[in-house]
């Protein structure tokens, strides 16, 4: 088992935990995390482009002009894809774009994901993130004090008081609150820092254990 600092609000060290080694201290799979980034980025596309073929565009079905005689070349419809205001050759059309992925391998992603942030030390787990009141200036103040300046993402447990500090973190461009079934192998990949409270971090080293 992994030892790592906890910090209370004020990024002082009270103690130190456990991480499971299972989910936090796993040689990282790249190919996993890409597939799981893949898989992710690929079902947020909504796939509702359409273009218009001959079958749809409107205009005459008659032929523009004879076939011989005028010199050039020879036309059979004006919604033909040369034509200005003609139809589309090849053009998209809607579609679902989702890919699937086996259980095991998705499991290893996060599991890999996980691992990678706290051997890069970018992972920090911190008491509880429960706030008195709704106070963005009560967010600010806690990333400044661990001088998280860049995209952070945080996690929480789903039985733990954090709504104060979800409210207080939406107008604060480079961070997020999720609890742990809200977690996405690309936020993990994509966050320059995830700070997981005392109580999340032990869920993720259960859940994705499994």
């Amino acid at each position: 088992m992994a030892q790592i600092d906890v910090y209370n609000q004020e990024a002082a060290v009270v103690k130190q935990v456990e991480l499971n080694d299972a989910v936090f201290g796993i040689e990282p799979n790249q190919q996993a995390i890409y597939d799981a980034v893949l898989v992710y980025l690929a079902g947020c596309r909504q796939g509702t482009h359409s273009t218009l073929t001959r079958a749809f565009v409107s205009g005459t079905g008659k032929k523009p002009f004879k076939q011989k005689g005028t010199g050039r070349a020879r036309q059979g419809s004006t919604r033909a894809t040369q034509w200005r205001h003609g139809a589309i050759a090849f053009g998209p059309h809607p579609r679902k774009y989702n890919l699937k992925m086996n259980r095991k391998v998705r499991r290893l992603a996060y599991r890999s994901a996980l691992s990678e942030k706290l051997a890069d030390n970018s992972l920090t787990v911190v008491e509880n993130l429960n706030f008195d009141e709704i106070k963005t200036k009560k967010a600010v103040a806690l990333m400044n004090a661990f001088k998280f300046d860049r995209k952070t993402l945080f996690v929480a447990d789903a039985a733990e008081d954090f709504d104060n500090a979800y409210v207080s973190m939406r107008n604060i461009p480079n961070a997020t609150l999720v609890t742990v079934p809200m977690l996405n192998v690309y936020d993990i990949a994509n966050a320059d820092r995830i700070v997981f409270t005392e109580a999340a971090a032990a869920k993720a080293g259960e859940v994705f254990a499994e």
